[in-house]
């Protein structure tokens, strides 16, 4: 796993806007451009209407022109592992394939490193269309 790709998720964390649930989250994508973007997830008092980290660097990867997610970071200042929820999983799917490493964080380094075939097992893709 790259620091700098470490670096960029711990980066955004710390602006992450969680006011409500207090459960900050930073995302990093290394994109196929070979820029790194990252995203924190941003809460709303009407609370479906946030966004999570995943979707805010996946966001900053496709304005920059960024086609492919090569690699993922997410960090947590939380006691448990956290992986994308269900929704950021098939965003991530939309822009990488079943072998695409997705790393979890927390406050003491490394804890888990998935694939995104691992999270999302038989998934639908573009190709499906």
């Amino acid at each position: 796993m790259d620091q700098q790709l470490v670096d960029v998720a711990r980066n955004a964390l710390e602006h992450a806007h969680a006011p409500y649930s207090r459960f900050q989250v930073g995302a990093a994508v290394r994109a196929d451009n070979g820029r790194i973007y990252g995203g924190c997830n941003v809460e709303n008092a009407s609370y479906p209407e946030g966004i999570c980290a995943e979707t805010a660097a996946i966001a900053a990867m496709v304005l920059d022109g960024g086609k492919r997610i090569l690699e993922m970071a997410i960090t947590t200042k939380g006691a448990e592992t956290t992986s994308p929820c269900g929704g950021c999983r098939q965003r991530i799917r939309e822009f990488a394939g079943p072998d695409v490493k997705i790393h979890t964080l927390g406050p003491e380094g490394h804890r888990q490193t998935y694939t995104l075939g691992q999270l999302l097992p038989f998934a639908f893709g573009p190709e499906h269309l």
